[in-house]
């Protein structure tokens, strides 16, 4: 389906649970997150119902996100579900990786095709300041282990962290010259209780092809994609750069997302949101609820002015 500005929206976002086992600085409250009622969480039937009817909508893309997904109970039934269904070409997740070696085979057998793990640094003492007390053994691991599985291409998600990370831009890039795993740098963006936060230790990606000047731009195969990718000479994975803040990909956005609690979002940077929750109970209804949302996607968001506001929902409470 097309919204009011022809962009084909084919790509779902899943935030299946607002819970965490991590407590990341630009993500999580340390004292973490009030649990809510169950009545409060969409079932995973409900989740499976909206996904179906994405799907004859013309959603071909699902990704499953959190919080951290792999902690919600029944998750692996509900990829079974959806890998099923016949408009879905790619059923992919999003995951911090602390479970990934204890799931990843059986994920990819319930219908899973590959996982985006976010990785913020690769020593383990910053890993732990960075996530308030998380093994980077566990993630290192958990990598392995969905290579091991076949849950490729890799992708790790690297928020960049001015006074952070950004003395380790060389290593993560290193990291895709002899293994199958694309390494993407992502702004820190201003999102919830951390939106100052995230201000303050703001780094252009700008930096890293300062830094590494043998990358070399390559023609990305998903035009929709919003990150631009390079690559280093022979090497097997890429390097990919997202710029929400420095350079706006809006024009070519695809996606909707589902937050836990039966929210349907046109866009992550606005508080714009269409409740589910009573649509679903009904039980008709909710094709012309997420045609609506659709119509509803903005021309683009302002995080880059400098009068942004950040949005009142935290990362966690949206789905990464």
């Amino acid at each position: 389906m097309r919204d009011t500005l022809g962009r084909n929206i084919n790509y779902l976002r899943i935030s299946v649970t607002d819970r965490c086992n991590l407590r990341c600085m630009y993500c999580m409250p340390e004292q973490g997150i009030c649990k809510k009622e169950h009545g409060d969480i969409l079932t995973l039937e409900e989740i499976y119902e909206t996904v179906k009817a994405c799907s004859e909508l013309g959603v071909s893309k699902v990704r499953i996100t959190g919080g951290e997904p792999l902690i919600r109970k029944g998750l692996t039934e509900l990829i079974e579900k959806i890998a099923k269904l016949q408009g879905i070409k790619e059923l992919a997740m999003t995951t911090n990786g602390v479970l990934l070696e204890q799931y990843a085979e059986e994920l990819k057998s319930a219908g899973l095709d590959r996982v985006n793990i976010s990785l913020d640094t690769m020593n383990a003492e910053k890993y732990s300041y960075i996530t308030r007390g998380g093994d980077l053994g566990d993630v290192m691991s958990g990598i392995h282990a969905a290579e091991k599985a076949g849950l490729m291409p890799i992708k790790l998600n690297t928020v960049l962290i001015g006074g952070f990370n950004d003395d380790e831009i060389e290593n993560f890039v290193n990291l895709t010259i002899d293994r199958d795993i694309d390494v993407r740098f992502i702004e820190l963006m201003p999102i919830g209780q951390a939106g100052h936060w995230a201000k303050k230790h703001f780094i252009s990606n700008t930096e890293i092809l300062n830094r590494v000047n043998d990358l070399q731009p390559i023609q990305s195969n998903d035009p929709s994609s919003p990150a631009k990718y390079y690559k280093l000479p022979v090497a097997k994975g890429k390097v990919g750069l997202i710029n929400p803040i420095s350079h706006s990909f809006c024009g070519s956005c695809n996606r909707i997302r589902l937050t836990a609690d039966g929210k349907l979002k046109p866009c992550l940077h606005t508080e714009e949101e269409i409740d589910i929750k009573e649509v679903l109970k009904k039980g008709e209804g909710l094709k012309e609820i997420i045609k609506e949302a659709i119509l509803q996607k903005p021309l683009q968001h302002n995080l880059n002015c400098q009068s942004n506001k950040p949005i009142e929902r935290d990362m966690y409470r949206i789905g990464g």
